[in-house]
């Protein structure tokens, strides 16, 4: 079967459509933050200073980009294993973020987080940073450029690969893997 396209941001029918395990090209803006820009958001958000983005609607690609060569909008752009980004997810899904790319499985509070708020976590496929970086046609430092490779980045992508690992539904590509191998 062939991916199925989808422009950003995601709209209600989209995140009712998508399944676990559903292959996705995903086209329009993404933003990007890892660690270091989440602990800051949430600890400067506690001090009254809000987010540099309004995260309604929107999805987050957990990458540290590495610099560019001549010529190239962005370097290598793997995925980030995002459980190091759970203790802050639950509060950016309160504030409207619809969808978050990265690599590996969620803790529980995030998987219920996703049913509850209406979002999606989508796969990249670790180990092809370099082929995913041909999917970004315009890389913007919007915010924290203090942080380097991991400061947040306003990314315009064209057919970017992903797969659906949760769901709105509380499906999980993961916990459906390995129950399918025990069968």
């Amino acid at each position: 079967m062939e991916p199925r396209k989808i422009t950003l941001p995601l709209t209600e029918a989209d995140l009712h459509s998508l399944k676990a395990g559903d292959r996705v090209l995903l086209s329009g803006i993404v933003y990007t933050a890892r660690d270091a820009a989440h602990k800051r958001m949430v600890e400067q958000e506690r001090e009254g200073i809000v987010f540099p983005i309004d995260f309604a609607g929107q999805v987050i690609y957990y990458v540290g980009p590495t610099p560019s060569r001549p010529g190239e909008v962005i370097g290598s752009a793997g995925p980030t294993t995002s459980g190091r980004m759970d203790l802050y997810t639950p509060r950016l899904l309160e504030k409207g973020l619809k969808g978050m790319i990265g690599k590996g499985h969620r803790n529980q509070e995030v998987k219920d987080a996703l049913v509850k708020h209406k979002a999606v976590y989508f796969g990249a496929v670790g180990g092809a940073a370099a082929l995913i970086s041909r999917s970004i046609k315009s890389a913007e430092v919007i915010a924290y450029e203090d942080l380097g490779t991991e400061a947040i980045r306003k990314l315009t992508i064209e057919d970017f690969p992903v797969f659906v690992i949760n769901d709105i539904h509380g499906g999980d590509i993961y916990q459906e893997g390995v129950a399918k191998y025990k069968s």
